[in-house]
């Protein structure tokens, strides 16, 4: 199969995951950090690895700020829910996923949208006109997961450090593919993926988590430290992080990680872009496909069809031409409407940095076919 669907989660993942996940398994997936034995130390060596490639990453200064989660979603829940005990007022960006959206309606602050333009692009300005006298967080995702866009997070950044806010991004999309530097960029919280970008394994994602901001927990439990106390530890990463960590999975993240640092962001991108722009470039010469989003994007590619339903554009992909991708609403209802592309969503094709020009040019051909029937 052709796979196109590595916005959700990568599938081709560098050879040293799988080894390194498969030697975790057999020797040393013990619990890490709950128990003074080898086994276990060794198996907490490998996860701190982890959490000092990431602070590399990022520009993190201090690795125990990087809490492991199963996903972006987790994440992004944990600061959400950690900081709207203090907030009333919060801004998002029309052009978030359901685990922003959901999650700030469902604790009931109230919030206002910083509108995208037409190419799915959120401004410093339309985030600092949504700004309210009572704005406790701003969040904002780094690319667009429906059209790629990539959003200018160190202008917004400079926002909230101006109107003195927390910022929260949401690195799904992004998290090496762009550089991030949390320190230049103002970045209070960073949600990331490990299972795309990153080439982890699923069931792998984190947290960072400024110096500067307090969470309140919404997980407690075991840590491994002060088990004598009744109460949650205070200190990073401890006080997020409570219960077994996945061991084995965060092992191949590291490897990963490993993956994207001696390739570089900058490297990735422009190689995933190669691929993107050949495949923009020849969607939009077939009559009837539109393409949606801004020229600075990753490697994500939203179309449509014309009297074609995004799912069935996929389907046919999928059955017809053994092509994997996503048809439509992608788990993000808003940033849909912000597109107009609501009512019958959009077909999506997204890269990696194993993707083949071979590939892109068997898709290519696929979406044309089924444009003239």
């Amino acid at each position: 199969m052709i796979y196109l669907d590595n916005a959700a989660t990568t599938l081709k993942k560098p050879y040293a995951v799988r080894r390194e996940m498969a030697e975790c398994m057999k020797h040393f997936c013990a619990n890490s950090g709950r128990g003074g034995h080898r086994l276990s130390i060794l198996a907490g060596e490998r996860v701190y690895d982890c959490r000092e490639k990431l602070a590399k990453l990022f520009n993190v200064s201090d690795p125990a700020n990087i809490v492991f989660t199963a996903n972006t979603t987790m994440a992004l829940n944990l600061a959400i829910k950690g900081i709207l005990r203090n907030v009333t007022h919060v801004v998002i960006s029309g052009m978030e996923h359901n685990s922003v959206l959901r999650t700030i309606i469902h604790s009931g602050v109230s919030y206002s949208i910083a509108k995208p333009d037409a190419k799915g692009l959120v401004s410093a300005k339309s985030v600092e006109d949504a700004i309210e006298e009572d704005t406790g967080l701003i969040t904002v995702t780094h690319a667009s997961n429906i059209v790629g866009t990539i959003n200018p997070i160190s202008e917004i950044g400079e926002v909230a450090k101006k109107h003195n806010i927390p910022f929260l991004v949401d690195a799904a999309q992004t998290a090496g593919v762009i550089p991030i530097d949390v320190e230049w960029d103002k970045i209070s919280m960073l949600a990331f993926a490990g299972h795309k970008m990153l080439y982890g394994p699923t069931g792998t994602g984190g947290l960072y988590v400024s110096p500067n901001i307090k969470l309140n927990t919404i997980i407690e439990g075991g840590t491994g430290s002060l088990s004598e106390s009744y109460i949650q530890p205070d200190f990073m990463p401890d006080h997020l992080e409570s219960g077994t960590l996945n061991t084995v999975g965060i092992v191949g993240l590291l490897e990963g990680v490993k993956f994207v640092l001696n390739n570089t962001p900058e490297a990735i991108h422009e190689k995933e872009m190669h691929l993107t722009k050949k495949l923009i470039s020849e969607l939009k010469n077939i009559q009837g496909v539109n393409v949606y989003g801004a020229e600075e994007r990753v490697g994500v590619v939203g179309f449509s069809v014309d009297g074609l339903d995004s799912v069935t554009v996929c389907t046919k992909l999928d059955e017809d031409y053994n092509i994997a991708s996503r048809g439509g609403m992608h788990c993000a209802a808003i940033a849909h409407q912000s597109m107009g592309t609501a009512k019958m969503g959009l077909a999506r094709l997204s890269v990696s940095y194993f993707t083949k020009m071979s590939e892109i040019d068997k898709a290519i051909n696929a979406v044309s076919r089924i444009s003239k029937k």
